[in-house]
């Protein structure tokens, strides 16, 4: 295996998720389609959560499909889906038609894309789990931030309309050219170094306990920072009474805090027990989500707690395909974390349901918190449990 095949990966993995990371910068579309389509900011957001939810379901697929055509075929096709599914989001006269474009397609095209890159990667780096899952889904996070300025660029000089097709032209061409440098290696013998002695098949790893315990705790660690990042700039004008274009920052900080998490607290998996890496995780969401719910915000508080939810949020992204690959193998990852990843599918629809009940956020960031502490005392069972 040669050094410049290795780079060559970490290349097109990173370009990949770059691309499809910028599915978080979502609230800058917010007013735009408001405006636009004449419509509520929760009828509107609803694209997103549309979009995360759809974007999980479609690794089931996704992930048996790589794991047997190869996963240059697959991010290629996630390429054209999310490429086109923006595109084709400039002509929304309605939110049906915006939620079949970008929740559905869009979302479509994010599934397909999302889980090659870390497959690939871990298995040409079986040894260096955590850094390289970090860095695989750390450029996930870091897309929005790379790309917020020229969205922000092209909205304010040719509207709603123009930027989705011209952003939906750019993730395209990049999608397409990092896919074809994700190939899986000749020699799968890198596979064998895993600490788990057993492959399992999608069908066994549904009949283990352990996953239903982690596939909980996924959805509980996802569910905070979903919610957060949905409406990370509109909390900024409505609670802080900050003028748009300083909330609009807050894409900038949750793109930092997410990508940065995902390098770190994956990194930390390779020195550390991963579940107490969980279990640190959800101790500081519960804080500061805490931060959100009960303490009344200012400039600096706002920006603090969207920082501490995204680095845990990210850590939750990077972490759980490393503990799937423990528990599960790396021979059917792709097809076995397709599954798991529904937690964060479901985490999507969660926080906006819960909202649309309540129909006031703060009581929203209040339970949010409450889910975040259950899933702190689960991680805490369960690290017990394995440790006996």
């Amino acid at each position: 295996m040669k050094i410049h095949n290795r780079l060559t990966i970490i290349f097109g993995a990173i370009l990949v998720q770059m691309c499809i990371g910028t599915i978080y910068s979502w609230s800058l579309f917010n007013e735009p389609l408001m405006n636009k389509l004449g419509k509520t900011e929760s009828e509107v957001v609803i694209s997103f959560s549309i979009a995360v939810f759809i974007f999980a379901l479609s690794t089931i697929l996704s992930g048996r499909l790589q794991d047997k055509i190869g996963p240059r075929i697959v991010a290629t096709i996630g390429g054209f889906l999310y490429g086109g599914g923006i595109i084709l989001s400039a002509f929304s006269s309605n939110l049906l038609t915006l939620y079949i474009t970008y929740g559905i397609i869009g979302g479509m095209g994010v599934g397909f894309a999302y889980v090659c890159p870390i497959t690939t990667s871990l298995k040409w780096f079986p040894n260096k789990k955590g850094l390289i899952t970090g860095v695989s889904v750390g450029a996930f996070g870091l897309g929005s931030l790379v790309f917020k300025f020229i969205i922000q660029g092209l909205l304010t000089s040719y509207g709603i309309s123009h930027t989705f097709i011209y952003i939906g032209i750019i993730y395209l061409v990049l999608i397409l050219l990092g896919a074809q440098f994700l190939v899986v290696p000749n020699n799968l013998k890198e596979t064998n170094t895993l600490h788990t002695k057993n492959h399992y098949q999608v069908k066994e790893m549904l009949k283990t306990k352990s996953f239903y315990y982690i596939f909980s705790l996924y959805l509980l660690g996802c569910s905070s920072g979903l919610l957060v990042i949905g409406l990370a700039k509109d909390i900024g004008v409505d609670f802080v009474q900050l003028d748009p274009i300083t909330a609009s920052n807050a894409v900038v900080v949750i793109a930092l805090f997410n990508a940065s998490g995902r390098i770190i607290w994956a990194s930390l998996t390779d020195k550390l027990n991963i579940f107490s890496v969980v279990l640190f995780m959800f101790l500081f969401t519960s804080l500061f989500m805490g931060i959100l719910s009960f303490i009344p915000l200012n400039t600096f508080l706002y920006f603090f707690s969207l920082s501490g939810i995204a680095l845990c949020f990210g850590g939750f992204l990077a972490v759980f395909p490393i503990i799937t690959g423990r528990f599960y193998g790396l021979k059917n990852h792709g097809a076995n974390y397709g599954v798991m990843y529904q937690a964060y599918g479901i985490a999507a629809l969660l926080g906006p349901l819960i909202n649309q009940i309540i129909g006031q956020l703060m009581t929203t960031f209040m339970i949010s918190t409450f889910l975040s502490i259950i899933g702190l005392y689960l991680t805490h069972t369960f690290k017990k449990k394995m440790d006996s």
